[in-house]
């Protein structure tokens, strides 16, 4: 078997994944992205398990295994992310995070202004 389809199917996946975490401001659709680029690895791990001769049998499938495991615990951890930062801010736009100053809450902000009067 040709392992060309496989290796540039992958990498236009990659790319593709690339591409969307570079350009997208949504924190959903750039999870989305990430999880394009282990897709792609995962199906080169596979590709290169069956046509590499390799010291250990089904190496590259465990290794996908592991992967997809990752990739799992990465939208757990992630989509909390995401949830937290919408209820702070009320958006999921990656342009509007701010990462140097904590959140001022709602509440703080009103008695701050009524304080000043």
């Amino acid at each position: 078997m040709r392992p060309v389809i496989p290796y540039v199917t992958a990498a236009l996946l990659f790319g593709l994944g690339v591409y969307g975490v570079l350009r997208r401001r949504n924190a959903v659709l750039v999870l989305m992205a990430v999880e394009l680029m282990l897709n792609a690895v995962n199906l080169i791990l596979v590709t290169a398990d069956t046509t590499v001769r390799a010291a250990l049998p089904h190496s590259g499938q465990v290794f996908a295994l592991f992967v997809i495991v990752l990739a799992a615990a990465e939208i757990g951890v992630g989509l909390a992310i995401v949830l937290q930062l919408y209820r702070l801010r009320a958006t999921v736009a990656v342009d509007d995070v701010a990462l140097t100053e904590p959140p001022v809450p709602a509440r703080a902000a009103g008695q701050n202004a009524e304080a000043g009067r």
